[in-house]
């Protein structure tokens, strides 16, 4: 079956035995038998075994069957077992490997009957007897046995290597010990004498097989059920209970006494393995579905041990059972089955087990090792993404030979690769690889051949000990679960793992970041399917948890949660929330109003005012005194502000400095050492003359409007030096140009090596990304090759020979196309204005996307301009004007010079000029240049003005959104820039300079870059204040949900439900309310 068929192996075997005549049951109760039986074979993979006929249980089988069809695609495995004697029309069924029409409709007349064309299988058994059922008892009965002897394969992990000996030994005991073989259970639905017989043998089995009972289906079904609660322990019946029975059982089959006792005393053999018989009833507390009684059934009916049933409802899914039934109260638990359960509940992707082994006691910092990581990276059983080893392919830059395994550097690499810019992932740092790599060599020789000296290697840090458990796991393991769960495209999991543990917020960010770039990579990639939509929608739906988990954050501590976007992640590469929100170009998170409120707060400094803002800095940069009557902010209220390691000292030793002077000036009652509470609150706290003038000119606006001021100055210099004449020597005013563009080279050249990639490669990468870097570049080498020309030559025109210096004027027409950058660059002192910078991102949109409009209008004119050239100028000899020609008249025709003189040249005799051009076959330009203006001027230009409007309306209703994600990049580029602007920016340099040589001889590592400063008790209170606010996000959704108008009648009509089923008997259990009460009722609804 598992060959020919291709059918997979089953968690568990229903097999389901009854009446093989036609015999009605209870709407409602098949209903919710169909429906139990269904669910069981869902929800754990199960066959179910039948007669196969339409008849009897079959077709009941066979119903609920059909209205599983109808609501899911989801095929289930039943196989029917039939005699070959009583099939109708079994000759159309004889053939090999052929397919056969059957027909299912019964002949009236007939005593055959037809097979159930709802079973997806069917194995026919012929004994030679026709119209005879029985042939085929023996062959199910050894095809249940065979099923049984199988194993079911669970996922066990024979590490290679990186384990201890006892940890590989523990594993070989479990790989021996959890294949169990593939329980089977016997359901009994109403029956005859047989069935009881069946029901006998079944318990007398090696292996038992446990037998359920649904008890109301009738006749043997219920007299089982009966017997089973007139039963007492031992197996004995009470006293005057058997002449009843004997009577029920004549009554029921028609039986003589003789043949009622006997069968008597074969319910009493049945009743001996008691515990091995569960009878269901509908309604019942203690069996609400019968999927559940299928499966308790199961477990109470075998011997087996406690982690062999929790293994077995971990095949099925069933986590209800398992905590209802496995995890009882007083079960003791060996810690590595538990660990092993996890490990299995990880690799098959049941989130709900994870979540069941967490809570009852399993350490996942104990449970996770570096080995049994990087093997849950390379099985091959559970959701998979095919594309990772494409992404180490590419991280590596080289292919991987076939079979190979992943180890965790490999998977840090993809991290890198995937996350970009200067992100460093835990596995590729040297402390990792040096732990990586000693396990690796302590496992492969063995430990009595690595020496003490080799078990310990001293790092840049500490030193690495073997030995220490700890060494092989993780501090955070439930990081790397989650990276492990989004890299693998296990979407529950990972947002299982993001919901527990510290850091919600950061590890939203990064799932939303890596997600978004493997949807990018599968969308480069030449497969075409819904992957790179797929992993788009899961990186929104975390993307959506960290704007939301802001929100939460934002509406219970705007100060915390401003702290929660900027402290440094020491676990996701020291980088915080608002880089990584960047980074995944989150922008509903960045446009978040807590995020605006914190960039305001960096944009001003530690300066302290909201109102005329650029009015006040430029007269204070103009009027230097007046920075003395500026407000400033106090230590608590920079407390949430990313500040320079110097910025953050000034602060402390402002604090300190004025909170002792405030002591000082008080007056103190000698007696009682009292203070004045009054003289302490209304006592400013001022800041020295030289901390104003320090935080003023660090402030980014004050950098902002002081670069502004001096790039207009330079702009007009410029404009001056190109516009009047110019000398063989430099002006003044040219050398502060040229004094300007060096310095501000020198400024970019800072720029790319002090970003914070690694490498020089990556540098360069990242600074050429932004399109006014590229933009700069060109303009300052174009204005140095300009000068080199202009400079070189000695004048304009040589006073002996009157003869023009070329290269004098090609390097003054450099200078006249390079000022065009430097005016295109005011662009971007625009675009930090919120009503001018929407436009300046739509003129970039615009320019960007209209490149294959313009190539079809380039085609349009091309086709025009060449037989158009050729036409009316035949005898041109070959030169470079002629790819001019082609394309001059015919573009400027787009803005409607039409040329009117050469459109008819035969008839323009008032043109000396046209005449010439009057050739042979000039009558088909006017044609061609009709037909050229009618596709270009109507259709091309106008499809150019719609896709420009489009794009106008998509920026438009997004443009507030688009502004302040733009807003960060520019804080954030005027926050890292020096106090002085070019040309006197060199003083910043050199100054920089000569910090960096102080910070090196005294060793001094800390970065320049903005950061928080907290203590570790202030990190604790950031995290426990994260992890309230999930709590309390969770809490907020749940109580939403429960009050939607849905789940309302949801649970209303589960409440109908349950009166349903205690009332089974009654077609409408709303026929005994009355009338009155009945529309009370369905008003309140």
């Amino acid at each position: 079956m598992l060959k020919e068929w291709q059918m997979e192996l089953p968690k568990l075997v229903v097999s389901v035995h009854g009446g093989m005549q036609k015999f009605e049951l209870h709407p409602r109760i098949k209903q919710l038998l169909g429906k139990g039986l269904i669910k069981a074979a869902v929800t754990t993979g199960a066959w179910i075994i039948t007669g196969g006929v339409n008849t009897g249980v079959a077709k009941h089988v066979g119903d609920a069957l059909k209205e599983h069809s109808s609501q899911s695609s989801r095929k289930i495995c039943t196989i029917g077992i039939a005699p070959w004697g009583v099939i109708e029309n079994r000759n159309d069924l004889v053939g090999r490997d052929i397919v056969a029409p059957y027909q299912t409709l019964l002949n009236p007349l007939s005593k055959l009957n037809v097979l159930n064309n709802l079973h997806s299988h069917f194995i026919l058994v012929d004994d030679g007897t026709v119209g005879k059922y029985g042939a085929e008892v023996k062959l199910r009965r050894e095809l249940e046995k065979m099923i049984n002897l199988q194993r079911i394969h669970f996922y066990c992990v024979p590490f290679l290597f990186m384990l201890t000996y006892k940890e590989l030994h523990f594993c070989n005991l479990l790989y021996v010990g959890i294949g169990q073989g593939v329980p089977v259970v016997a359901l009994i639905f109403e029956g005859g004498p047989n069935v009881i017989l069946t029901v006998l043998e079944y318990l007398q089995e090696s292996p038992p097989v446990p037998v359920v009972v649904c008890e109301g289906t009738g006749r043997a079904a219920d007299i089982l059920a009966y017997v089973y609660k007139q039963t007492e322990e031992g197996g004995n019946i009470p006293e005057g209970a058997e002449p009843e029975i004997i009577s029920t059982i004549k009554k029921t089959f028609n039986f003589g006494q003789s043949e009622a006792v006997h069968l008597f005393q074969t319910l009493l053999e049945c009743m001996k393995k008691k515990e091995l018989i569960t009878v269901f009833h509908i309604g019942s507390d203690e069996h609400q579905d019968i999927d559940v009684a299928i499966l308790t059934a199961l477990l109470k009916g075998t011997n087996a041990s406690a982690f062999d049933q929790l293994v077995l409802t971990l095949a099925w899914d069933r986590v209800d059972i398992a905590k209802n039934h496995v995890f009882v109260y007083g079960q003791q638990w060996l810690v590595g089955s538990l660990e092993q359960a996890m490990l299995d509940a990880l690799v098959m992707d049941r989130v709900a087990f994870v979540k069941l082994l967490i809570e009852n006691g399993v350490s996942m910092h104990k449970f996770l090792t570096i080995p049994r990581l990087e093997e849950l990276y390379n099985t091959k059983q559970g959701p998979t993404n095919p594309a990772l080893f494409h992404l180490v392919r590419d991280a590596k830059q080289g292919n991987l030979p076939p079979g190979y395994k992943l180890t965790l550097i490999d998977v840090g690499l993809v991290v890198e690769y995937l996350m970009g810019g200067t992100y460093r992932c835990t596995y590729t740092r040297k402390r990792f690889r040096v732990i990586y790599n000693i396990l690796f060599l302590f496992l492969l020789f063995k430990a009595d051949t690595i020496t003490e000296e080799g078990k310990k290697k001293k790092t840049k840090d500490d030193i690495v000990d073997i030995d220490d458990p700890e060494t092989r796991r993780f501090p955070y393991p439930l990081n790397e679960l989650l990276l492990w769960a989004v890299l693998m495209k296990r979407q529950k999991m990972a947002l299982f793992f993001w919901q527990h543990g510290e850091e919600s917020m950061a590890k939203a960010l990064v799932a939303c970041k890596l997600y978004r770039s493997m949807a990018y990579e599968s969308k480069q990639s030449d497969l075409v399917d819904d992957t790179s939509e797929e992993l788009k929608e899961y990186s929104n739906e975390f993307g959506q948890l960290a704007v939301e988990l802001l929100e939460q954050s934002f509406r219970q501590d705007e100060t915390m949660a401003m702290k929660l976007l900027t402290y440094e992640l020491k676990n996701w590469s020291n980088a915080t929330c608002l880089k990584l929100a960047v980074s995944s170009r989150l922008r509903p998170f960045v446009a978040h109003t807590c995020t605006q409120m914190l960039l305001s707060d960096m944009w001003m400094g530690r300066l302290n005012m909201r109102k005329n803002s650029w009015y006040k800095v430029i007269l204070s940069i103009l009027l230097p005194p007046a920075i003395l009557m500026l407000e400033y902010k106090t230590k608590a209220e920079m407390s949430h502000i990313p500040q320079s390691q110097d910025a953050h000292q000034m602060t402390m030793e402002d604090s300190e400095n004025n909170f002792q002077n405030i002591v000082e000036d008080i007056p103190m009652v000698t007696t009682h050492l009292y203070l004045d509470p009054e003289l302490v609150t209304l006592r400013p706290k001022r800041l020295p003359i030289t901390r104003k003038f320090y935080a003023f000119y660090h402030a980014p606006i004050v950098k902002f409007w002081f670069n502004t001021l001096a790039y207009l100055g330079f702009l007009m210099l410029y404009t001056f030096v190109v516009l009047v004449k110019m000398e063989a020597l430099p002006s003044v005013q040219e050398w502060i140009v040229i004094a300007y563009i060096f310095t501000l080279a020198i400024e970019k050249i800072r720029e790319i090596f002090m970003s914070e990639a690694g490498k020089i490669s990556q540098k360069v990468k990242v600074w050429f990304s932004d399109y006014f870097n590229v933009s700069d570049t060109i303009a300052i080498i174009t204005f140095f090759i300009g000068f080199g020309l202009r400079f070189g030559a000695e004048g304009n025109v040589d006073e002996n020979t009157y003869k023009v210096n070329y290269i004098f004027v090609a390097g003054r027409l450099i200078y006249c196309l390079n000022i065009i950058f430097w005016y295109v660059r005011l662009l971007d002192f625009l675009a930090v204005n919120q009503h001018a910078g929407p436009y300046v991102m739509m003129i970039g949109k615009m320019v960007a996307n209209m490149f294959y409009i313009v190539v079809i209008m380039a085609l349009v004119l091309l086709s025009f301009g060449v037989p158009r050239k050729a036409i009316l100028y035949p005898n041109e000899e070959p030169s470079w004007v002629l790819a001019k020609d082609i394309v001059f008249q015919p573009y400027w025709m787009i803005f409607g010079e039409v040329y009117a003189y050469e459109i008819d040249v035969c008839a323009n005799n008032s043109e000396p000029h046209s005449q010439k051009l009057c050739v042979t076959g000039s009558w088909l330009t006017p044609f061609l240049q009709s037909v050229y203006l009618f596709v270009q001027y109507i259709i091309m230009v106008n499809l150019l003005i719609a896709f420009f409007n489009n794009v106008y309306l998509q920026v438009k209703a997004i443009s507030n959104i688009v502004w302040k994600y733009q807003r960060y990049h520019f804080v954030m580029a005027y926050h890292e820039k020096p106090i002085l602007p070019p040309p006197l920016i060199l003083l910043s340099h050199m100054a920089s300079l000569f910090c960096c040589v102080c910070k090196q001889r005294k060793k001094d590592k800390t970065s320049d870059g903005p950061k928080l400063f907290l203590t570790e008790e202030d990190q604790k209170k950031l995290h426990d204040f994260e992890e309230l606010c999930v709590e309390m996000y969770f809490n907020e959704k749940d109580d939403k949900f429960h009050s939607g108008s849905e789940e309302r009648i949801r649970v209303v009509m589960d409440l109908l439900l349950l009166v349903t089923k205690s009332c089974p008997t009654h077609r409408n259990p709303m026929d005994k309310i009355p009338p009155a009460h009945t529309n009370c009722f369905s008003d309140s609804i």
